[in-house]
């Protein structure tokens, strides 16, 4: 072989050997495995208050009205009819007797005037007989009775179809309607209230709000700005009894506070707010309601100690608000209690 040729060789093989080092390079290289991160727990925030000593007050507050003490509700007792007219409207002024509502009479009217005519007649015929014998005056006696009678039934009757102011006062309610408008028996149509003396009324949707109030506990009442004292004067266990069911209804779920003495302001329907202690403690262990807890009958506390660790506490509740509960056993003051 000539020199020339290995020469040749030697260089082809390296150039081999060097195209294959490279292709082994241009490889991608594997990478190693990467380890998680590192996370700390994240550190949970409580709401917390402090077990604290002082006074824990049970209140009833609302809004309630001020209305009259002597009301008449006009109704028809009897049968029902058609509206001829209600002469009167909220905010008038009546005095007793006035005519609040007439029903249509059908001809009664005619039919009294005539019976009234036949009466008087009677009556003078029985002066008359009075001259002559016996007999006839007995007659003309028993024929003025029957007149008399008639009459009165009648009087009845037409006396039934209109309603009159029983009480002095202002009218506080009108029901809606016009002429020929049909009415049934019992059914409210005019309310006169006597408003020289009024009362406040507090109303609840749920009569276990007010279930605390006693007669004769003290009440604040204001009106505007200005803030008297009265006291309870019924409540609904103390309510009388009626057969009247809407009235029921309302007793059962109404308060009536007496005010001595109204602002100069105070009127019929005028808003007031009202507020009764119903029991008061002073120097007592409490904490917010919203830290108590129950559990299957058992009632507890969370406690956070040492700003890091909770324990549960078996407690025993004693008054509880609207806002706090008070403690009678299981804490101590100072402690920090984990509220809901």
């Amino acid at each position: 072989m000539s020199r020339c040729l290995k020469t040749g060789l030697l260089l082809a093989g390296a150039a081999m050997l060097a195209v294959s080092t490279a292709g082994c390079s241009l490889l991608p290289k594997e990478e190693s495995e990467l380890k998680p991160p590192l996370v700390k727990p994240a550190q949970e925030n409580y709401r917390t208050a402090k077990v604290e000593k002082g006074t824990i007050v049970k209140r009833i507050a609302g809004i309630g009205y001020l209305e009259s003490v002597s009301t008449d509700i006009a109704q028809f007792t009897g049968n029902g009819g058609r509206i001829d007219s209600i002469p009167v409207q909220s905010g008038d002024m009546v005095k007793k007797g006035d005519v609040l509502v007439q029903l249509i009479m059908d001809g009664l009217d005619i039919q009294l005037k005539e019976q009234e005519l036949a009466l008087e007649k009677a009556r003078l015929a029985w002066r008359q007989a009075r001259e002559a014998g016996e007999d006839q005056q007995r007659v003309a006696e028993l024929q003025m009775e029957l007149e008399q009678m008639k009459y009165e039934r009648l009087k009845q009757q037409f006396d039934s179809r209109i309603l009159r102011a029983k009480i002095d006062g202002q009218v506080t309610f009108v029901e809606s309607l016009k002429e020929g408008d049909p009415v049934e028996a019992y059914q409210t149509l005019v309310t006169v209230a006597d408003p020289a003396k009024l009362r406040v009324a507090l109303r609840v949707d749920n009569s276990a709000d007010i279930k605390d109030a006693e007669v004769g506990m003290a009440a604040e009442v204001t009106l505007g700005k200005e803030t008297v004292q009265g006291k309870v004067v019924q409540t609904p266990s103390s309510a009388p009894v009626t057969m009247n069911k809407d009235l029921a209804d309302r007793y059962a779920r109404t308060l009536y506070v007496d005010v001595a003495a109204l602002p100069k302001e105070a009127e019929i329907g005028s808003s007031v707010e009202i507020s009764i202690i119903t029991q008061k403690k002073d120097n007592v262990l409490q904490i917010p309601r919203s830290g108590l807890r129950s559990y299957l009958g058992r009632t507890f506390v969370r406690v956070l100690e040492d700003g890091k660790r909770i324990r549960e506490i078996d407690v025993e509740q004693g008054l509880t608000t609207s806002t706090s509960v008070e403690i009678m056993s299981g804490l101590e003051e100072g402690q920090d209690v984990i509220l809901q």
